[in-house]
């Protein structure tokens, strides 16, 4: 039925007799002339039917519409000079269709214009619900084409230039629910078990080093039953990666190059290499983020030497509590920052109370060091404390300084939210640019409040530095993490590899040894029979495409996502199921609306 796409034809084709199928993305009748532009997923073809010159096609030609599936037979020919079109790739030519077959036709309205000629705001639930519609649109046809560029570069990469095996892992597997929750399948054939849906194919891929084979990958689907952000969704994609016999370095190297490929082989842009590298510690201190968006500057400074002697109660009484005092400075922000925008009901308040904080200090700074300020804090500074926070903060005559105080988190959530919101304000972000950074050294454990319990930061399988070994619960993580441009995209780390320092890790996050051997007893008893030392990463495949394409939510780079309440609106999923099913499941709800 086709010997061409509708997007390949070009001024090489004139003369040739070809075949195209697709969609009609518009009909113009002009004086007599029908033009039609046909659509597949290659891009756009102006068709013409004439009554002098292509007499045979002149009537379906009218009877067509928006949306109809038909097939062009036709000649290619050179477009008049007037009416060349340099917008699209095929504004060379035209096709004077001989034949025109109607291989189907739309018969309801469209629920929105799916025409690239007409492209409308439409609301999400929407294009949700007649998803594949909105697929026919230029833009989400060309998102899913660039996925698939990318994993076909993933694959080439690792596959032909690294020796890495594709290796399928289980979807019914354990559950072995450690931060975010599992979906729970019931078992059938075993009444009263259940499998999960694994969050990541961890454990396996770590098994498959157990059984030498040292390079695997993956294309792996996962599943979290989390609260869901523009980012998130409860089904998602990882390129998962473990290897053998390789240093962190080695790794990073290895993930440096595929990331440069990617960005090469897909968007044309040469990534400049190695990646620079910042540790946890020293990101949270100067960014208040373990996710830094290193493309402008902004960077926090913590001033609590000089606070902690101030007369100033609350800097004083946050220090002495075990919090800490820190400034965002702002250049020129006497000009661009107004006190509205600083005091309670300003937009930047309400920021920093969103991020926990419960308002905003502030210092402007004036010709000759002078400090001003609305409160307590200029007449609570000795002349020397004043100096030390000029010298600290390098501030500058028209300089804004913000300050947070209170404990440790939520004064870097607050001023961290306060930077991205300032810096994207007052134009410092240059969208063009991609600034890729390596956060290294993470700790291996955070405190939970709730359970009265360490848990691990990324997840226990994470091998701590030898050199910590002895203060497991301070100790850092050989882990790493890749952040585009304040995003993090990837993670991964160096796996325990040895039985007993599993146990130790098992035991510092409170699991007893009989619970460490309910759920994991497998893995433990694998590292006895020779595992080597290995690590590896994943990348959030969405996340990385909806950065690519320059997207804000990962769901207009899923051909079929679900919505924030994690349903289908096209298949209206999820739903109830017959009581006949459950039962031969042995499950019940307890769920009363």
């Amino acid at each position: 039925m086709r010997t061409h796409y509708c997007g390949e034809l070009r001024r090489e084709h004139i003369g040739q007799t070809v075949s195209i199928c697709g969609w009609v993305d518009r009909r113009r009748d002009h004086g007599g002339v029908i033009f039609i532009d046909l659509r597949d997923r290659t891009g756009t073809v102006q068709i013409v039917s004439d009554p002098q010159r292509t007499p045979e096609s002149y009537s379906d030609a009218e009877s067509l519409r928006n949306e109809y599936v038909v097939q062009i037979v036709g000649t290619i020919s050179q477009r008049p000079e007037e009416s060349l079109n340099a917008k699209i790739a095929t504004g060379e030519i035209e096709i004077y269709a001989t034949e025109i077959s109607i291989l189907n036709s739309v018969n309801k309205q469209l629920p929105f214009q799916v025409s690239s000629a007409d492209q409308e705001n439409v609301r999400e639930d929407l294009r949700l619900k007649y998803r594949y519609l909105d697929l026919r649109r230029e833009r989400m046809s060309k998102n899913l084409q660039l996925r698939h560029q990318v994993v076909k570069t993933i694959r080439n990469f690792l596959e032909e230039q690294e020796h890495f095996l594709e290796i399928e892992t289980p979807i019914l597997t354990r559950s072995t629910p450690e931060g975010a929750r599992d979906y729970l399948v019931p078992s059938r054939v075993n009444p009263g078990e259940w499998y999960a849906l694994p969050q990541s194919p961890q454990l396996f891929k770590q098994l498959l080093m157990v059984s030498g084979f040292d390079r695997y990958y993956q294309i792996a689907r996962c599943f979290r039953d989390e609260d869901l952000r523009a980012d998130r969704q409860p089904e998602f994609t990882q390129l998962d990666m473990e290897m053998s016999f390789m240093s962190l370095d080695e790794i990073l190297d290895l993930n440096e190059r595929l990331t440069c490929q990617i960005f090469k082989k897909v968007k044309n842009i040469e990534i400049a290499r190695p990646f620079p590298r910042i540790t946890y510690a020293e990101s949270m201190d100067r960014y208040g983020t373990d996710r830094p968006d290193t493309r402008f500057g902004l960077e926090l400074v913590e001033v609590s030497d000089i606070m902690k002697n101030s007369g100033f109660k609350v800097f004083s009484s946050a220090i002495s509590s075990g919090g800490i005092v820190k400034v965002l400075p702002i250049p020129n922000g006497n000009e661009t920052i107004s006190n509205v925008r600083i005091k309670p009901s300003g937009d930047l308040f309400n920021e920093a109370c969103a991020a926990g904080a419960k308002g905003i200090a502030y210092i402007r700074v004036r010709e000759n060091g002078e400090i001003d300020t609305i409160g307590a804090i200029k007449d609570n500074l000795s002349e020397e404390q004043k100096q030390e926070l000029l010298t600290k903060t390098n501030a500058k005559a028209g300089d804004l300084l913000l300050f947070g105080a209170g404990d440790k988190d939520t004064v870097n959530k607050s001023l961290d939210r306060l930077r991205q919101v300032v810096g994207k304000q007052l134009g410092l972000i240059d969208e063009n640019k991609i600034n890729l950074v390596w956060v290294t050294e993470f700790p291996m454990f955070e405190w939970n409040g709730d359970e009265k319990r360490l848990e691990a930061l990324h997840h226990p399988f994470t091998a701590p530095y030898s050199e910590d070994l002895e203060d497991l619960a301070n100790a850092r993580a050989q882990a790493y993490d890749l952040v585009y441009n304040g995003l993090e995209v990837g993670g991964g780390s160096l796996r325990i590899y040895q039985r007993e320092i599993q146990e130790k890790v098992f035991a510092a996050i409170g699991l007893s040894t009989e619970e460490a051997n309910n759920k994991f007893g497998f893995l433990l008893e694998a590292f006895e029979y020779g595992t080597p030392p290995h690590g590896g990463i994943a990348y959030g495949l969405d996340r990385l495409v909806m950065l690519l394409t320059g997207e804000e939510s990962i769901r207009d780079v899923i051909a079929f996502p679900k919505t924030q309440q994690a349903s289908c609106l096209l298949t209206d999923a999820p739903s109830q199921v017959d009581k006949k099913q459950l039962k031969e499941l042995h499950v019940n709800s307890t769920y009363k609306p």
